[in-house]
């Protein structure tokens, strides 16, 4: 993405860097609002499917609503109906989902409908996957079919970069999230100009994504938590223990994935691979409740709303289940992204370290836990550190985040990803 977009910025002393990027704006702030509306429209649509799969249905058939029969039934029934969609749909929802990271490649026309509606399938059903890979591949391939027919002269390759800033700048409900992406998608690769013009664009579609996305939709990520306060040296111990407990943890699934993803292969078809992924995740379901279902953000909340509600070993347990269902839908085939249910994982791993040590601050906790296991999963620094503080809306956290950055990272740094080439191989 970064590349391309260096290449739509001014490349020469002898263009004046205003003329080329005004007539960016509108086209940046066009694919901004419709990258939100799409995302709106997705979450919205699988909301009101979810809240009717568990809440009258289950009512009506007298299976109490997260009872373990219901949630094993529901998640193989959402295996089921991705499935049909995968296997049925023109496009086949799009390629291996195990292959995708958030740079989505142009896919034609054909395969977005069928990959959103196995999304919104997904995000209603409970495997624990977000919306942000395959919202942000609908956008990418629905921008550049859109640009190319209405402005056949702008350069092909600036639609996907703009799409997906502006779809990052939507899930996130800022353009920080989007300038802080495409800022390290560039580093160390060729760029001509200034790196403000090189993210002018994409900066304005993210800007706008993100202001249609607040107007609309008014999501939060702040979780209401007493904020740190003054840090001393105790806390800065804490962090980089929890952090760097985070990563390791966040390095086991990932090192995982391959050989899971292998597994679900070999059954070779999506009527199988997806049903028996359900199976899967019903069975994590009942060891680690309903609020391991989903895509987490909802469920964190509740989780922050009462920090003293649940043991250390509670907190474990869905810490380790979130992971793991996070590894299997995300191995088996369902569409769908990682850092939303990571988020999860990372929250209840910082409130159990609150639980079992209660000097711990829950704010620390929280957010040296999702920025261990961020780092991991992801492999994107920026938006690790920015998430994890979001979360906690505590500015004196930001020095210690910085600090516990550094060993989590140098746990993950170089090591295999949670993405995977064509032959099953996982990204370096």
């Amino acid at each position: 993405m970064a590349q391309e977009t260096a290449q739509q910025a001014p490349t020469t002393a002898h263009t004046a860097p205003a003329r080329a990027l005004l007539p960016l704006i509108l086209p940046a702030a066009a694919v901004g609002i419709v990258a939100s509306l799409v995302y709106v429209g997705v979450s919205v649509a699988a909301e009101q499917l979810q809240r009717v799969l568990w809440g009258p249905l289950p009512d009506a058939l007298g299976v109490g609503r997260y009872s373990v029969l219901w949630m094993f039934v529901m998640l193989v029934a959402t295996g089921i109906a991705v499935g049909l969609v995968v296997w049925k749909v023109p496009g086949h929802a799009g390629p291996d989902p195990a292959t995708l990271g958030l740079d989505a490649p142009v896919l034609p026309p054909l395969v977005l409908p069928g990959l959103g509606l196995a999304t919104g399938l997904m995000l209603a059903g409970g495997p624990s996957l977000g919306p942000e890979n395959p919202i942000i591949a609908v956008n990418v391939g629905l921008a550049a079919w859109l640009g190319g027919r209405f402005l056949p002269r702008t350069p092909g390759a600036l639609w996907p970069a703009l799409a997906e800033a502006a779809t990052i700048g939507a899930l996130f409900g800022t353009p920080v999230a989007a300038a802080l992406v495409i800022s390290e998608a560039m580093a160390g690769r060729p760029m001509r100009g200034r790196l403000w013009d090189n993210v002018f664009a994409p900066l304005t579609a993210g800007a706008f994504g993100a202001l249609t996305t607040t107007l609309v939709f008014h999501p939060t990520f702040e979780l209401g938590l007493p904020p740190l306060g003054h840090p001393h040296w105790e806390d800065l111990l804490a962090a980089l223990v929890i952090a760097s407990v985070a990563a390791m943890l966040g390095m086991c699934a990932v090192y995982a994935f391959p050989y899971v993803h292998r597994a679900f292969r070999r059954l070779r078809h999506p009527m199988l691979m997806l049903p028996a992924g359900g199976v899967v995740l019903g069975l994590l379901a009942a060891l680690g409740g309903h609020l391991t279902l989903f895509k987490g953000l909802a469920e964190i909340a509740e989780l922050a709303h009462d920090p003293e509600g649940w043991s250390a070993g509670q907190f474990a347990t869905m810490a380790v289940v979130k992971l793991a269902a996070l590894l299997v839908a995300a191995a088996c085939g369902f569409r769908g992204g990682r850092i939303f249910p990571a988020v999860f994982a990372g929250t209840a791993l910082g409130l159990c370290a609150h639980a079992l040590v209660p000097a711990v601050p829950p704010a620390l906790g929280v957010a040296t836990g999702v920025l261990g296991i961020l780092l991991a999963i992801t492999r994107q620094g920026w938006v690790s550190l920015f998430t994890a503080a979001v979360l906690v809306a505590s500015p004196s956290i930001l020095a210690v985040l910085c600090i516990a950055s550094l060993p989590a990272w140098l746990l993950v740094t170089g090591r295999p990803q949670m993405q995977l080439r064509d032959d099953s191989t996982p990204i370096r």
